[in-house]
């Protein structure tokens, strides 16, 4: 049996949208799903026990930076991720892919792999898929991610037709590392499905890859740059492609619109490193737009962040006082904005899954929209 494995239990009428269950060797979670990024096993201020609080139920490590710092070797002594930084829930672990190919101007690819420097000493690496798998077995993650190409946006076809052709052969590789390893009932390895905007790319990417018979699969090559309408015309056309019976993972998109846009199209799970890292700029997600607390207008405003959130955060403490602790770079203030915003994005896709059990998923849409004020112009800016 599969170390991951997914149920449908409802499809929304209006929408088409699903829920779901995924379950997992350390437990199982709803979809949609986002799930908060703990790149260097942490997610930035936050302890594992605020992250049960807020809801989150299933968190994303990476590869390049565990790899780097402390090593594999370190967490597998320590007896994987999951003892090392005392969560007990399920963990993904991407391949580090996108963190190599993000360093355009130190790295070189070859067939074999990625040729690289540190981003940090300088020091020359090399990641291959047989690398990246062996990696993510000593981390002990419960999804692990095939070693893929992210290309840039805009890329040329002829340009974007060779990257997905090797990511097809990455792919082939990572099944094979991971096949002769002997975790398939203790790790689940994922495929990445790319191919930027073309569409014959997508399916060709998809076809090879469904192919394999992946447990799960992600569509990479999105949030890059492009406008919104292209992603939104991208997942149409790629997400039918990807099988009904298995989990899909849309990466790096965590916008309340986009969120709500990738599960109208049918995807499943989602990351991003968005709800952290603005909180620690102090912008914060509220029911009424975005909300940059650090702003002058705030420093005697005594309300919560959002008057609509029931979080501990929101329950407890005031504008002014968290504008303080940000303004004056107090750990503590990063901390509230950030368990405020995963709070807010973790609740929302709770509402999406009850409107998805509703049939009212497009209305729920219409209506959430309206109150943010969101339009093509403004949304991807939230």
């Amino acid at each position: 049996m599969a170390a991951v494995t997914y149920e449908l239990i409802k499809t929304c009428k209006q929408s088409g949208a699903r829920l779901g269950r995924v379950h997992t060797p350390r437990g199982s979670f709803e979809t949609p799903m986002f799930m908060p990024v703990g790149t260097m096993a942490t997610v930035k201020t936050l302890s594992p026990e605020d992250l049960k609080e807020v809801g989150a139920e299933i968190i994303l490590s990476n590869t390049y930076h565990l790899w780097l710092r402390p090593g594999e070797d370190i967490i597998r002594q320590a007896g994987g991720l999951h003892k090392f930084m005392n969560w007990n829930g399920p963990i993904l672990t991407d391949s580090g892919g996108f963190q190599v190919f993000s360093l355009s101007n130190l790295r070189k690819i070859t067939e074999e792999g990625v040729q690289f420097r540190h981003h940090l000493s300088g020091e020359k690496l090399f990641l291959s898929p047989e690398k990246a798998m062996q990696i993510q077995h000593a981390l002990g993650s419960d999804i692990m991610m095939a070693f893929d190409e992210c290309p840039p946006y805009p890329a040329e076809y002829e340009y974007m037709k060779a990257s997905v052709e090797r990511t097809t052969r990455w792919a082939t590789r990572c099944l094979e590392t991971h096949e002769q390893s002997g975790q398939e009932k203790a790790q689940a390895l994922f495929g990445i499905v790319q191919g930027g905007e073309y569409e014959a790319l997508r399916k060709q990417s998809a076809n090879d890859l469904t192919a394999m018979d992946f447990p799960g699969y992600a569509i990479g090559g999105l949030s890059v740059g492009e406008p919104k309408d292209v992603m939104n015309e991208v997942l149409e056309f790629t997400t039918p492609l990807l099988p009904t019976n298995k989990p899909r993972y849309l990466m790096g998109v965590g916008s309340p619109d986009s969120l709500i846009d990738g599960a109208v199209r049918g995807i499943d799970m989602f990351d991003c490193v968005l709800p952290t890292r603005i909180a620690r700029n102090g912008t914060c997600m509220t029911s009424s737009g975005r909300l940059v607390v650090r702003n002058a207008a705030y420093a005697s405003d005594f309300r919560p962040l959002d008057e609509q959130c029931a979080c501990h955060v929101c329950r407890t403490y005031s504008r002014a006082y968290i504008r303080h602790l940000i303004k004056c770079e107090e750990t503590f203030g990063f901390r509230l904005t950030s368990y405020h915003n995963l709070y807010f994005l973790l609740n929302l896709m709770k509402r999406v899954r009850e409107a998805i059990q509703e049939d009212r998923l497009l209305d729920f849409r219409a209506e959430l929209f309206e109150q943010y004020g969101f339009n093509k112009e403004n949304a991807r800016n939230f």
